[in-house]
Formats: C-alpha cells, sequence, structure tokens
C-alpha cells in the first residue's frame, strides 16, 4: 500500500526536540522523506501496524500529531511536482 505520513511534534523543549528526531529517524526507516515532515511510504499492513505503534511510543498525544493517508495504488507516479521537488525513488531499494 501507498501511504503520505505527516507529523507535528512540539518542539519548544529537549524532549520535543528528542521525539522529533525520532519520528524523523523512524519514518526514515519505512520511506521517503519529500518535505521536513512529510513521507511517502509503501509498505505491508503489518508494517503499517508496526510503524503506527512505534510512533504511538514516541509522540505526546497532548502536543504531537500524525497523519497517515492511505493512497490509491501507483499514486507516487502520478505526483505533480513544483520547484525543486525530486521524484522520490520508491521503486528503488530503501537503504538506511
Amino acid at each position: 500500500m501507498q501511504l503520505l505520513l505527516t507529523y507535528d511534534v512540539v518542539t519548544t523543549t529537549p524532549e520535543g526536540r528528542r521525539r522529533l528526531r525520532q519520528m524523523a529517524k523512524l519514518c526514515e526507516g519505512y520511506g521517503h522523506r519529500v518535505q521536513k515532515s512529510v513521507f511517502e511510504i509503501t509498505c505491508t499492513d503489518a508494517e503499517l501496524l508496526t510503524l503506527l505503534d512505534s510512533a504511538t511510543r514516541i509522540i505526546d498525544v497532548s502536543d504531537d500529531s500524525v497523519r497517515v493517508y492511505r493512497l490509491p495504488s501507483n499514486c507516487f507516479d502520478a505526483v505533480h511536482r513544483l520547484g525543486v521537488a525530486e521524484p522520490a525513488p520508491h521503486h528503488d531499494p530503501l537503504i538506511l
């Protein structure tokens, strides 16, 4: 499945900045960063459950937010980009 994951983490405290780094690292393990806090992800149902569980353990539910949008198949192939945005290599292996 293809997903668009976005997050907003409060970074006014050292703990918030730590959560931001943890969320970024988590998402980098699943997909491609296309903007600062936006990732395009291709994964299985099981991987999605693991990702959501890990994100829940990282964020502060009273301050932070995560949104996951399930997209139609092959949606990433039809993305319109403006400016310096490069296409993400979704068909290539994800190297950490």
